[in-house]
């Protein structure tokens, strides 16, 4: 089973190294220690309590019914247009998430910096990668 460092549990998280030691303090957070000495959270662990104390998604401020499930509300921090074709750069959370479009389609949304946007991902293939060495990672 892959373990994290507190540091890197909390980079992961997006919180700082105190609040994750704080989560294990108060019982919110199991950590074990490594061959080291040093606490770390087990990977199945750090999941299960990522999942059940993720924010609840915003709500969707355009009303907008879709089939698609991967719904990413955020704000348009670039758009780089030429005569057909569009880039929309948007800021979803701590995700940058990037489409190319038609320019028609852009200029007909009105796409433009501070713009609030919904970014909807439909693929038939989603691609996982893990890194060949990660950083601090241990197996068990």
């Amino acid at each position: 089973m892959p373990t994290m460092r507190i540091r890197q549990a909390a980079e992961l998280l997006g919180v700082s190294d105190d609040t994750v030691r704080r989560w294990i303090d108060n019982g919110a957070l199991i950590a074990s220690q490594d061959d080291s000495g040093r606490k770390v959270i087990a990977g199945d662990v750090l999941a299960e309590f990522w999942r059940n104390n993720a924010r609840p998604l915003p709500p969707n401020p355009l009303g907008i019914g879709s089939s698609a499930r991967n719904r990413f509300i955020g704000l348009v921090t670039n758009v780089i247009s030429d005569k057909v074709m569009t880039q929309v750069e948007m800021q979803c959370g701590p995700h940058t998430v990037v489409s190319l479009m038609s320019t028609e389609a852009a200029h007909e949304l009105k796409l433009e910096p501070g713009s609030l946007a919904v970014a909807v991902v439909k693929a038939t293939t989603v691609i996982v990668e893990t890194p060949k060495a990660p950083d601090g990672l241990a197996a068990e």
